[in-house]
């Protein structure tokens, strides 16, 4: 049984909007912090979208619809993830941005226990961990998008991340948002797009030597290995 009820989500871009709906449709109390109202009301219309867009694909219930947009409220102020269990960050990416982001949360919350969580997908762990007075608590989450559908979600621990943090970190993610994790290395890329950018690098260097067409590229990627939509395939 997970401790982690109320969470926080910092961004509501992309990433953060799909990361808050997954929170939102597993009946968890959220709240978004974006920067400004304009930002919080575009966040909104985005997870209610793709919220509605579940209706009509016949993935969600309009009962499950109105009871995750229930789950979510809005604020432009970082004080009021004060209370929150967990909070993950999916703000730009940026380190200066990311780091002083997580200095604030440090001041910020209450629980001593809480959770701090970046969604980065290429800046070490350990950067923003040092950030805070409690790196013990800071780990790295990584979604893939879109958030709602993906399976996957990459858990990596820095080397100051306490080993309970990281246990209560995979019970979230794979109890309670019902997403399969996998552990990866506090580096550049992690697992995913460290196996992912060489493939695209080699595919790249390929078409400009002239030795396949982007067109057999794709082909070959999608039928020969079963990789969607190859062509278009970018780090997330």
């Amino acid at each position: 049984m997970s401790d982690i009820t109320r969470v926080g989500v910092i961004g509501a871009g992309l990433m953060g909007a799909g990361i808050a709906e997954v929170c939102a449709r597993a009946g968890l109390d959220v709240i978004v912090r974006e920067i400004d109202d304009r930002a919080a009301a575009a966040g909104r219309a985005r997870i209610e979208a793709s919220l509605n867009r579940g209706v009509a694909a016949g993935k969600l219930t309009t009962g499950d619809r109105d009871v995750a947009i229930g789950c979510l409220t809005y604020t432009t102020n970082l004080a009021d993830l004060a209370d929150r269990d967990l909070i993950i960050e999916a703000a730009t990416e940026d380190p200066a941005i990311k780091s002083a982001l997580f200095t604030e949360l440090d001041a910020v919350v209450k629980r001593p226990d809480a959770i701090l969580a970046t969604n980065t997908s290429s800046i070490p762990i350990i950067e923003v961990a040092r950030a805070t007075t409690r790196p013990a608590q800071v780990v790295g989450l990584h979604f893939f998008n879109p958030a709602p559908v993906q399976k996957l979600v990459e858990l990596i621990p820095s080397i100051l991340t306490g080993q309970d943090t990281a246990d209560r970190a995979r019970a979230f993610v794979t109890d309670v948002l019902g997403k399969t994790a996998i552990s990866a290395p506090d580096r550049s890329g992690f697992v995913v797009n460290a196996l992912l950018v060489p493939y695209l690098l080699s595919a790249i260097r390929m078409l400009e030597a002239g030795y396949a067409t982007a067109e057999d590229i794709d082909l070959g990627m999608t039928l020969g290995c079963a990789h969607r939509w190859a062509r278009s395939a970018c780090p997330t």
